[in-house]
C-alpha cells in the first residue's frame, strides 16, 4: 500500500485527516502531496480550513481533508 492509499484508508476509517493526524498516526509530513495524488487518481476530496491555536496562543490555520461521498455528489446533481 502506498502513501496515498494509506491516507485514503485513514479517511475512510476516521472520516477526515489533518496534517497533524498524518504526522502522529501515519508518520507522513507531506499530507498535501498524498491528497494531490488522490485527486489526480480521480478521488473527490473536500478541503476545509480550520483555525486552532499554537503553543503561544496565536491563531493558526490548517486543512482538514475528507472524501466526498458519491451519493452526496449524485444528490446535488438532482
Amino acid at each position: 500500500m502506498n502513501r496515498a492509499e494509506r491516507v485514503y484508508q485513514y479517511m475512510k476509517e476516521f472520516g477526515s485527516i489533518t496534517p497533524m493526524d498524518a504526522i502522529k498516526d501515519l508518520g507522513y509530513t507531506r499530507l498535501a502531496c498524498a491528497i494531490s495524488e488522490l485527486k489526480m487518481d480521480g478521488y473527490r476530496v473536500k478541503t476545509e480550513i480550520e483555525t486552532g491555536r499554537n503553543r503561544w496562543g496565536r491563531p493558526v490555520h490548517y486543512a482538514r481533508y475528507s472524501l466526498v461521498e458519491e451519493n452526496a455528489v449524485q444528490n446535488n446533481l438532482h
